[in-house]
């Protein structure tokens, strides 16, 4: 249970961050897309 908690929280600072350096919509998108493909990346290796 502290495990989930624990990345929960993770994620909602992450997305926090991300959404606070966003300006606009296609700011945001293209910071999503980059999330992508660093996920890509770590799961090709």
């Amino acid at each position: 249970m502290k495990k989930t908690t624990a990345l929960l929280a993770l994620s909602l600072a992450a997305a926090a961050f991300v959404l606070a350096g966003c300006n606009t919509a296609r700011g945001f998108g293209q910071d999503l897309q980059k999330v992508g493909e660093k996920i890509e990346d770590k799961a090709k290796k």
